[in-house]
């Protein structure tokens, strides 16, 4: 433990949730069960699968208590997460798994449901994607409760403290989040947790300031410390002199006033001086994340993935349970537009029932649009609810990893064959629903004239794009430094994509991070892109600097960038640039 009279200690973490709190730290006991494994009797196995059943049926009906009491006190809004517990506890895969290891390894239930979950965990590390990587937290959250309920140990709400405290944990569900009152709560801080995971995601939508993956902070606060949560740059500070505790003060009145300001922003069209306008839309992957896009003057959706509704199961959805997520984000939304983009993940990362093999290099394999369109059955179940949806609201669809003009034909095939088999059910649809494509491979970017002429829209998916351009793993920490957005290949690549879309007619939109980062406005301005989707909390810093942009400056700008031979020599010019220009906004 920390001495009480050590001052200033800082921690680093993950920044979940912006914001700066100070306040006393009060320590919740979030810890993980611990099981004992025990051998059984083949007579004991009928009892214990008996037993590992109650306590789901517990579980699930905990869950169904907790979702009244919070619509009750805080509405319907973030209800969705409750509801993907619910899923995860009624799947069969996760039964299957834990009855499994009861019958064939005779071991007590809470050591066969342990096993399930280093599957899991095992299942979920896999994933390349971070948003779908930190889903396996979910299943985590749900196994955590049912193993509370078969050792008879209570999953009590938070602390209720008088005044405002700053909550520690381990780890926080999403559950828990919820049930946070922010009269009494002002942040939390974990030691587990990531940027991407419903918990970090819910924090920002209730704008509740925190800081996960502390790893071993819970061991460092005593109840009562003084602590300061930094929600901006990820950090920790425990003890506080006087001298420190002023300055945060000041950090703390500086970024509301700020935000305050920036917020003023939200009504005020996205446009340069010359009043072009630049539309600014969010990423999304859950309805809940919706009133943090329309809440921070987001103009739509750019950016609604599909991945989650196919994770961990034994099955794929089925068009109506799809048809509901989809047509919950569309009117949610409303009445600004939708862009979903059809399934984007490798058959060894889900759905258990497609038998496919394990691959050497699943990042170059059997993943996205060619996954969909080995399974074209499943693709047109995809298809249809997504044309359903199209009729409540304003939709577009695109397809993930398109590399060339078969893949977008084979494509426009088979989304003929849903909406006649929709018409034959008289189940309306928007007729002209617009259809784009994903642009994240280098073959694309290559024949991104030939591309441009099949679809009605380009989105650029950088993350991808760069990863594959420049040969990189962004997940190798070896590599990392050569994960140049800036490089002169990629601006290159992107100046293609756009010209080729505006000789042919169609917008240019990109919904990778270098949309959201304000320091790359000016270069994506003056490349011409029609949309750029990022996260909601990222939307009114990036206005900022557009409506004091001049388009023309920026082709300027743009056309001196493409001149420099490094990625390093780009940044410098951007650099100063934006130091000569626009130091002001980017306080």
């Amino acid at each position: 433990m920390v001495s009480a009279k050590s001052e200033n200690l800082i921690f680093h973490g993950i920044a979940a949730s912006p914001g700066i709190v100070i306040g006393e730290a009060r320590i919740a006991d979030r810890s993980r069960v611990s099981v004992v494994e025990a051998l059984i009797d083949s007579a004991e196995v009928p009892a214990e699968i008996d037993r590992f059943r109650l306590a789901l049926a517990k579980a699930t009906e905990e869950l169904k208590v907790l979702k009244q009491q919070i619509s009750t006190s805080k509405g319907s809004e973030h209800l969705y997460v409750i509801d993907a517990h619910l899923l995860i506890l009624q799947d069969n895969m996760l039964t299957l798994e834990t009855v499994d290891f009861i019958e064939r390894e005779k071991i007590n239930a809470e050591a066969a449901l342990k096993r399930a979950l280093r599957k899991f965990q095992a299942f979920f590390a896999g994933i390349e994607d971070e948003y779908l990587r930190e889903r396996g937290g979910d299943v985590e959250v749900v196994i955590e409760r049912v193993l509370r309920n078969l050792v008879g140990k209570r999953h009590d709400p938070l602390f209720a403290a008088e005044g405002k405290v700053v909550i520690i944990a381990h780890d926080l569900s999403p559950t828990d989040v919820l049930q946070i009152d922010k009269n009494k709560v002002i942040g939390f801080a974990t030691d587990l947790g990531g940027k991407t995971s419903h918990t970090a995601i819910l924090a920002r939508s209730l704008e509740i300031p925190a800081v996960v993956g502390l790893e071993r902070i819970t061991g460092e606060v005593q109840d009562g410390d003084p602590v300061i949560i930094d929600g901006v740059a990820g950090t920790l500070l425990i003890n506080p002199d006087q001298e420190t505790f002023r300055n945060y003060l000041q950090r703390k009145q500086r970024y509301e006033y700020q935000e305050q300001e920036l917020l003023k922003l939200k009504d005020l069209p996205a446009e340069t001086l010359e009043g072009e306008r630049v539309l600014l839309k969010g990423n999304v992957e859950f309805v809940e994340e919706v009133p943090s896009i329309k809440g921070h003057g987001g103009e739509g959706i750019g950016l609604y993935r599909t991945e989650m509704l196919f994770l961990n199961r034994s099955t794929f959805p089925d068009e109506e349970e799809q048809f509901i997520a989809y047509a919950a984000v569309v009117k949610a939304m409303a009445p600004h537009p939708v862009s979903i983009r059809t399934l984007d993940i490798g058959g060894d990362k889900f759905a258990a029932d497609l038998h496919l093999e394990d691959e050497l290099n699943p990042a170059l394999g059997l993943r996205a649009i060619r996954l969909s369109l080995r399974q074209p059955e499943q693709f047109k179940s995809q298809l249809r609810a997504i044309l359903r949806a199209s009729a409540l609201g304003k939709v577009r669809l695109f397809f993930p990893m398109v590399s060339g003009v078969v893949e977008i034909r084979m494509v426009k095939t088979l989304l003929a064959e849903a909406k006649e088999e929709l018409r034959s059910r008289a189940v309306p649809f928007d007729e002209r629903l617009a259809i784009g494509i994903m642009i994240e491979i280098p073959s694309a970017v290559i024949i991104a004239d030939l591309l441009a002429r099949e679809v009605d829209f380009f989105s650029v998916g950088t993350n991808d794009l760069i990863q594959y351009s420049l040969a990189i793993d962004r997940t190798n920490e070896h590599l990392s430094h050569l994960y140049e957005p800036l490089h002169p290949a990629i601006l290159r690549s992107l100046k293609m994509v756009v010209d080729a879309a505006h000789a042919a007619g169609i917008d240019a939109c990109m919904c990778g991070e270098m949309a959201g980062e304000p320091s790359y406005l000016p270069i994506l301005l003056g490349l011409g892109f029609d949309e750029l989707s990022m996260s909601g909390v990222s939307i009114p810093k990036v206005k900022k600097i557009l409506r004091r942009c001049s388009k023309k400056e920026a082709e300027q700008l743009v056309a001196r960038a493409l001149t420099f031979p490094t990625a390093a020599e780009v940044e410098s010019f951007l650099n100063s640039e934006i130091a000569a220009h626009f130091s002001e906004s980017f306080d």
